[in-house]
């Protein structure tokens, strides 16, 4: 039996994940059994939602158990096949990749992949879930009009790259929120009109005279501090979708305690809601198209953040999470 260095969830993390909560083991390469795929990994995802996985809380994702494998997104090449559905030699996506060089993945949650439509990567990033989340939580729960000023959080990661670029293809008027200057520089090359450093002294000011004319959509990706001064610069009728809690990756069992603007809502008639991307799985095929051609067309141009080695999965999980990627997070093997 092969070797197969697997990395598995040591204990349940206190506050921010760190790279000893896991645990590298070497085991001995998996068997697929009827309507499975042996596959070798190309590319590995961390994404936020993993970090709710690694809790014994509630969760629309399916929680992580000690001692199990790690799973996500990736892109690999079937080396095996127990399916008709799927050939040796073919390039496949999945949400089930374990955290290992060789894995198996059922073939009904694998999507096969053309190399000469775009990298197969971009299947994890823009052409993939960050994308088709930028996609529906703008166009479809945001519920944007021709003009508006769209306010995104987490700007220069996975998600708000794309989500800015879809807004200025849709002739809105993107603001960035990022952590730093040269995150900020990212996404106004990426399309956005303006930037604004969260880490700054009063961010509710800052997000003001950024917004001059307020806030009609804010799609939120990061929860906290951020939210609460969008909150206070929303206009009347405005919508706040909630994407992604990222900003809570350090207190996840904690109770979400900030103040409460319920009086903000009933003057202005704000509307908030929560985005799961698994509501919009019959829509996935015509999003994809849209995506791909701006893709090809110019007009959307991703940003990787690319660790290398089957080593690196925790130290990219744990980096993602403190918001040090630039981009789409991705380990290489």
């Amino acid at each position: 039996m092969s070797s197969n260095p697997t990395w598995v969830l040591r204990r349940f993390p206190s506050g921010l994940p760190a790279t000893d909560d896991f645990r590298l083991e070497d085991r001995p390469e998996p068997v697929p059994g009827p309507g499975e795929l042996l596959v070798r990994t190309l590319w590995l995802s961390v994404d936020p939602y993993m970090r709710a996985r690694l809790s014994t809380a509630q969760n629309y994702a399916a929680g992580q158990a000690l001692g199990e494998m790690m799973v996500g997104g990736g892109v690999g090449e079937v080396i095996r096949s127990e399916s008709p559905l799927f050939q040796p030699g073919e390039i496949v996506l999945s949400d089930d990749f374990g955290w290992q060089p060789v894995t198996k993945v059922p073939a009904a949650s694998a999507l096969r992949l053309d190399p000469s439509a775009a990298p197969v990567q971009t299947a994890l990033g823009c052409l993939g879930m960050p994308g088709l989340t930028a996609y529906f939580a703008l166009l479809h729960t945001g519920s944007p009009k021709a003009g508006e000023t769209v306010l995104i959080s987490a700007a220069s990661g996975a998600v708000g790259q794309v989500a800015g670029q879809i807004a200025r293809i849709k002739g809105l008027d993107p603001v960035a929120v990022a952590g730093s200057e040269d995150k900020l520089d990212s996404c106004r090359s990426m399309g956005y009109r303006a930037g604004i450093n969260h880490r700054g002294a009063d961010l509710q000011a800052a997000i003001a005279e950024a917004c001059p004319k307020g806030i009609d959509v804010f799609l939120d990706n990061t929860a906290g501090p951020i939210h609460d001064a969008a909150l206070l610069n929303m206009n009347r009728f405005g919508r706040i979708v909630v994407v992604g809690t990222v900003a809570l990756a350090s207190r996840f069992d904690q109770p979400d305690i900030g103040p409460r603007y319920l009086r903000r809502f009933l003057v202005q008639r704000l509307r908030m809601e929560g985005f799961l991307l698994d509501d919009f799985e019959a829509q996935y095929a015509t999003a994809r198209a849209q995506l791909l051609q701006w893709y090809r067309q110019g007009k959307l141009t991703p940003r990787e953040d690319v660790l290398e080695g089957i080593d690196q999965v925790p130290a990219a999980f744990v980096r993602m999470l403190k918001g040090e990627n630039f981009g789409k997070q991705l380990v290489r093997l």
